[in-house]
């Protein structure tokens, strides 16, 4: 396999070393974005490299550069630096080795050889100047396929900071305009003052929080202990699920899909109410457009926080459950509960980075995670072109840590099908012992249509 490096500076410097603050909620130290996504054929590195100077202009954040100021203020220095870009071409591979599911598990493959990672670990060393993002395209020579892996700096921002990024190359590339609304980078700086102790007994993943060792070991043995499943629902079965959840419309579809996972989790593998019954979820909520003053739609940054959710007062009832969920997702749109909510987590990120210490996302009694990009449409959104013919995949999968994708769209030997656009894909690691169980519960449900679940 031969490798080229290319380094991509802006096409119009944009950034002139402005230096932008970032808040205690952008300080996930060690974490960043893998995502891959596999055309059926060519992408013009010529045209990409043009695309990318182009977009570089208009994200002069992300051509900065990650630093740390008087051990206390953490910054962006805008410093339109060039952003890596490697190109191989792979003569080893026959065709791209993995099937369509979105998620690839991360004991049995690897994403790795088609993602140039950011060296997370150097971010807060001033001395270094590793890049913010880093891309890797890897031409697969005898399919005639080709791979693009992303890989982005959480300080950066989340998924829709990542996917509004891409969005713009993708469009630029095809000689589009970029997508509204334009980014905005500016970000919303929390007072500690304003932190409510009353908040912080729902975070308990920030009270928990660990050393970055302690966290990996832990990480490596859910990995070995715990088997990933990836569940397929197609848009009929969401539907179906969402009407028996509830005859009103206030309900989601995710929040029925949500709801089923826990009803059959509690039903079939956690009975008895001991610490793996599902009492109440921790959602990841998206906090754009509820307050400008708090995050614009436009904004670019980590919009997120986890909403954890009052105790079920039937465990075991579908509409109760989601009606439970749905509470908490519009509690969470109070601006006011927000704001005291997002300073308290503001202040705690901040004393947790200054111990040197990384947030618990594991595995918590009586819960269960929900992080869902179900209103992401990865693979469509970041075609080059290539309409319903891109898949998307990224790889990882956590214990009870529900992850909700759009699915990919199937290449059936020589033709792709067409693809369920409301259909989703949920993956999560389960004990290996309840696995099939669980899968088989799943299965005979969805030969009766669901009609003997209990409302």
């Amino acid at each position: 396999m031969a490798s080229t490096v290319f380094l991509i500076y802006p096409a119009s410097p944009a950034g002139n070393n402005r230096r932008l603050e970032i808040a205690g909620l952008d300080l996930w130290k060690m974490a960043r974005i893998d995502n891959v996504f596999v055309y059926p054929s060519e992408i013009n590195i010529d045209c990409f490299i043009a695309a990318l100077s182009r977009t570089l202009s208009l994200w002069s954040v992300v051509a900065g550069r990650f630093r740390l100021d008087d051990g206390e203020h953490y910054i962006i220095e805008m410093s339109d630096n060039p952003i890596p870009v490697t190109l191989v071409r792979n003569n080893d591979l026959i065709r791209w080795p993995f099937d369509s599911n979105v998620v690839i598990d991360f004991c049995k493959n690897s994403l790795s050889p088609y993602i140039d990672e950011v060296q997370v670990s150097k971010l807060f060393d001033n001395t270094e100047n590793e890049p913010l993002v880093r891309f890797k395209l890897t031409h697969i020579i005898q399919s005639n396929e080709w791979i693009l892996g992303i890989s982005w700096a959480h300080e950066l921002g989340d998924a829709d900071s990542c996917l509004r990024f891409l969005n713009t190359l993708s469009r630029l590339y095809q000689q589009m305009e970029p997508a509204e609304p334009l980014p905005i980078f500016e970000r919303r700086l929390w007072k500690s003052d304003d932190a409510d102790p009353c908040f912080l007994s729902s975070m308990k993943h920030f009270l928990d929080a660990k050393p970055f060792e302690v966290m990996w070991k832990k990480f490596m043995v859910d990995q070995e202990l715990y088997d990933q499943v990836n569940l397929i629902f197609s848009s009929e079965q969401l539907v179906k699920l969402q009407s028996l959840a509830s005859e009103e419309n206030n309900i989601t579809m995710h929040d029925a899909l949500t709801a089923y996972i826990i009803l059959t989790l509690n039903t079939y593998c956690y009975p008895n109410n001991d610490e793996r019954h599902i009492l109440r979820t921790k959602t990841s909520i998206n906090f754009r457009g509820v307050s400008d003053s708090i995050a614009s739609y436009g904004q670019i940054s980590n919009a997120v926080f986890l909403m954890l959710s009052d105790n079920f007062e039937d465990s075991y009832s579908l509409s109760n459950i989601a009606k439970t969920i749905r509470q908490s997702i519009i509690k969470s749109r109070d601006p006011n509960y927000l704001e005291r909510s997002l300073a308290t987590a503001d202040d705690a990120m901040r004393k947790m980075i200054h111990n040197n210490q990384l947030a618990d996302l594991g595995f918590f009694p009586n819960e269960i995670i929900v992080n869902s990009n179900l209103r992401y449409d990865w693979a469509n959104l970041v075609d080059f072109g290539y309409k319903d013919r891109c898949r998307f995949h990224t790889g990882w999968s956590g214990t009870l840590y529900l992850r909700v994708f759009r699915q990919n769209p199937v290449y059936n030997e020589n033709e792709w099908l067409p693809s369920d656009r409301n259909g989703a894909e949920v993956v999560f690691r389960i004990e290996k012992n309840l696995k099939d169980n669980f899968i088989n519960s799943i299965k005979n449900d969805m030969s009766e249509n669901f009609e003997n679940i209990k409302k």
